[in-house]
């Protein structure tokens, strides 16, 4: 935000108060710095929005470098919020750049500036008359031209991109947002009109002494006749790397799109969840990672990501994926059918790799949302029978959040080999979980308390019992942070939006300012 202000009030002035633009201001007046200071921002923003979705090359940035503390890459993580936060800024700023330009135009029209300086107005361009009309100075000149073509496709990517479209028009999203191509290619070709004109001959032609004597110029050495030129296009300088990586991030991705993949098991688990255990030929993968899945026989163009549910120490990569909208629906149907290709992009990381860079791990699933912990567990497990001495991780506090009771039955066989791995090893303290049913009906709760006294639960089978409704996350924090008063808690999210508003606010409540004692850092997915 502070280099977004620094560039507009830069610019703002530099073309308010320059000497080779004082011609170009009577011609506009306030129009022009209006238009050339957004136009800065634009240029600085444009640059910036493909960096965020060039996937590889924030994982390599994340993954490989050591010198990633924890700080970067938590911001990391928030790649997709810059991107939103930066698409905001190119919308405003193209607003304001379109209507003071068009005002510009206008004010030429209204007042008749153009005739009272013609001799100016012809060496900036010869176009006395016609720049005088809005409409034809638009679909005439390649900057109108280009800067509607620009616009209509802006307007298309961000009404597409709402929450509302995402979440049941998926495919709008998908291709309307693909018209980023169309916005760039208009974007480096904006400028070449140059209609932004500077005088080149200031100092033969001083404006302070010349602009009151025009029927002198070109007539008394003082004042030569004032020459313009448009500025040189500058955007492509702007973007040509970005785009250059994009290009790079997109060819990766056919390439890995081309290399087969071999499906080793597939199983339909309850509640329409499908899992699909995928061999590829030098895939390695990290705990809580996730893919791009795609599959031709639905669309060629669309990739949705999914995380991992199995251990970096097995030989496959599993995924589990819920029927949740046209393109789930129709991938569970033809894969139950028949083995379709599948198209593997990834593995790309995220927050959840850090769970075993904290003593005490707090992780909270809700629904589907707990595939990455799946992960993390399973490998916990395989670094126990292994004997791992470079496990750090001391205490994992594991809560998952489901509606329906079917949900917990593909989860639960995990959670039953782990409870008798750590009992075996008399580690029983090192896993804490809690499954809480945030939906049930009258039949389930009387069953419940008829078996209250078994030893198992009556849903899960094991031995921690069931929660009926939502966790009371004060208490669970105070707990946690009495169990552990000297500690660092990574809190782990993989949810809906409005849980982890809620987490991080009693990560902040709950974290001691002396940092001798107990502190939570916040973490949450995001795809």
């Amino acid at each position: 935000m502070g280099v977004n202000i620094f560039l507009f009030v830069w610019y703002y002035f530099y073309y308010d108060l320059g000497d080779e633009f004082f011609y170009t201001r009577h011609l506009l007046g306030s129009a022009l710095a209006w238009a050339r200071a957004p136009a800065a921002v634009l240029n600085f923003n444009c640059m910036l929005i493909l960096l965020p979705v060039c996937r590889n090359l924030l994982s390599l940035i994340r993954g490989s470098f050591m010198c990633c503390g924890r700080t970067i890459r938590k911001q990391l993580d928030k790649n997709l919020t810059f991107h939103k936060l930066v698409a905001y800024m190119i919308g405003l700023m193209t607003a304001v750049h379109m209507v003071a330009h068009l005002h510009g135009v206008v004010e030429q029209q209204q007042t008749g500036r153009i005739r009272q300086t013609e001799h100016s107005s012809v060496r900036a361009g010869g176009r006395r008359e016609h720049l005088q009309i809005p409409t034809y100075f638009v679909f005439t000149t390649i900057a109108g031209l280009t800067g509607v073509v620009i616009t209509l496709a802006l307007i298309l990517i961000i009404t597409s991109s709402m929450e509302v479209i995402r979440r049941n028009y998926f495919e709008v999203f998908w291709y309307t947002h693909h018209l980023f191509i169309i916005f760039f290619a208009g974007l480096v070709f904006h400028g070449a009109g140059r209609i932004v004109r500077s005088q080149q001959n200031e100092k033969a032609h001083n404006f302070t002494f010349c602009k009151d004597r025009p029927e002198d110029w070109g007539l008394i050495p003082e004042c030569p006749l004032p020459t313009f030129a448009g500025g040189f296009p500058k955007t492509w300088m702007w973007v040509i790397g970005p785009m250059f990586f994009y290009v790079c991030e997109r060819l990766l991705r056919f390439v890995r799109f081309m290399q087969t993949v071999h499906y080793r098991k597939i199983v339909m688990r309850p509640s329409k969840v499908l899992e699909l255990q995928l061999v590829k030929s030098g895939f390695k993968m990290d705990v809580g990672q996730y893919v791009f899945l795609n599959c031709p026989a639905i669309s060629q163009l669309e990739w949705h990501p999914f995380t991992m549910t199995s251990a970096p120490e097995e030989d496959f990569f599993s995924v589990h994926i819920r029927s949740a909208g046209d393109w789930t629906d129709k991938l569970i149907d033809i894969i139950q059918q028949q083995s379709s290709w599948m198209g593997v992009d990834g593995p790309f990381g995220t927050a959840s790799e850090d769970v075993f860079d904290y003593e005490v791990s707090m992780l909270v699933g809700a629904g589907i949302g707990v595939t990455p912990f799946a992960s993390i567990l399973k490998s916990i497990w395989y670094k126990f029978k292994e004997g791992n001495p470079k496990l750090r991780t001391r205490k994992i506090y594991f809560y998952w959040l489901c509606r329906e009771t079917h949900a917990f039955e593909w989860f639960a066989d995990l959670l039953c080999v782990l409870e008798k791995e750590m009992e075996e090893r008399g580690m029983g303290h090192f896993l804490t979980y809690k499954l809480f049913l945030t939906g049930w009906d009258q039949n389930i709760a009387d069953h419940a308390k008829v078996q209250v006294d078994a030893d198992t639960d009556v849903i899960t089978g094991l031995k921690q019992k069931t929660h009926y409704g939502r966790p009371v996350w004060d208490k669970e924090f105070e707990q946690i942070r009495k169990e552990n008063p000297t500690s660092v808690v990574g809190t782990f999210l993989c949810g809906p939006e409005a849980l982890g508003k809620v987490l991080e606010k009693k990560c902040a409540k709950y974290s001691e300012v002396d940092p001798r004692k107990t502190r939570f850092y916040f973490n949450k997915e995001n795809f």
